[in-house]
């Protein structure tokens, strides 16, 4: 054990001498590294035999395995959505990302948000690189990365730019794992009126706000459905050429209703993402009823609205290998 620590201090050492050591956690307009290709390690660093797809135990593999996920948040979770409108637990993240790669590969989050998989990478001791436009969520990432630091091999950084750019960072064949959370078209563009919720509690600190991201026409959440499928199709027909053959895309969307239909946003990125090149694999269900608030009565007895509000898909892509036969 006293060896293996050894070692592992004595490759850190050796990182830092390295140009991969000077990368900063956050990029931004105008600094140096502005759009240029990141020296960010993508190579598994552990001891798993080759033909192994990640590093779990059969215990863990088997867990992952089941088509329905529940996850707890915890206190390192951001929670306030004054903050962020829409997060996810780092225990979501995790999982993604252990059953996807190895230690040492590289995961990138195109619509990195709060940087939940930012920090999730850097428990698991992943290389990860997340994207997003908007300055406030870049300085909460670079927060709870230095909150969070810990001691491992691997790097995280996050750049403010469009996700359109990402191939201007990141060499073709390096990323292992794509894993987002990205904007709902302009479905949150609008106040919320928390229907799903009883009584008093519809009138909470959500109440009558506009849970946008921003009003940037770049924005994804300011586009129709329409502009917004053709939009998440550009953005990852650009992503597919910098996936490694055969390595996984999973995207976390809801669908949403909208003046009383239902807006099947997980079957226009279906389809969308199989015009661009990737192959549908997997479609897990995160069942959210352990975490969320009371589900209200808005509906009854008349119509089945609230069906389907307590779920969200996992939408599991894989960029179909070269060959084949392989």
């Amino acid at each position: 054990m006293i060896a293996a620590e050894s070692t592992k201090y004595l490759h850190l050492v050796y990182s830092m001498t390295t140009q991969e050591s000077v990368l900063p956690r956050t990029l931004k307009e105008n600094t140096s590294l502005y759009r240029t290709f990141l020296n960010i390690g993508c190579s598994r660093t552990c001891d798993c035999p080759p033909k192994h797809l990640n590093c779990m135990t059969a215990k863990e593999w088997i867990k992952s395995q089941l088509g329905v996920w529940q996850f707890n948040y915890s206190g390192r979770d951001v929670r306030d959505k004054n903050l962020h409108p829409a997060t996810f637990p780092i225990s979501l993240s995790k999982r993604i990302i252990e059953l996807f790669t190895h230690e040492g590969e590289l995961v990138i989050d195109p619509f990195v948000g709060s940087g939940t998989t930012l920090v999730a990478a850097q428990e698991l001791n992943r290389n990860a690189v997340g994207f997003d436009l908007h300055e406030n969520y870049i300085d909460l990432c670079e927060e709870r990365l230095v909150s969070n630091n810990m001691f491992n091999q691997a790097q995280q950084l996050v750049v403010q730019d469009d996700a359109l750019y990402i191939p201007n960072y990141i060499t073709c064949e390096t990323i292992s794992l794509i894993w987002t959370s990205p904007p709902y078209a302009n479905l949150l563009n609008r106040k919320r009126k928390n229907k799903s919720r009883r009584g008093n509690e519809r009138k909470n600190g959500q109440f009558d706000k506009v849970e946008q991201y921003s009003q940037d026409p770049r924005d994804l959440g300011t586009m129709s459905l329409e502009e917004y499928t053709r939009a998440m199709g550009d953005i990852f027909a650009n992503l597919l050429p910098l996936l490694r053959p055969k390595a996984h895309c999973v995207i976390n969307v809801p669908d949403m209703w909208w003046e009383n239909e239902r807006i099947t946003i997980h079957i226009a990125l279906v389809e969308e993402l199989r015009k661009r090149g990737y192959e549908l694999r997997n479609t897990i269900i995160w069942d959210r009823t352990n975490i969320v608030n009371r589900v209200g009565i808005f509906g009854w007895p008349s119509n089945y609205i609230t069906m389907g509000t307590t779920f969200e898909y996992l939408l599991d892509f894989w960029r179909p290998p070269t060959d084949i036969t392989s």
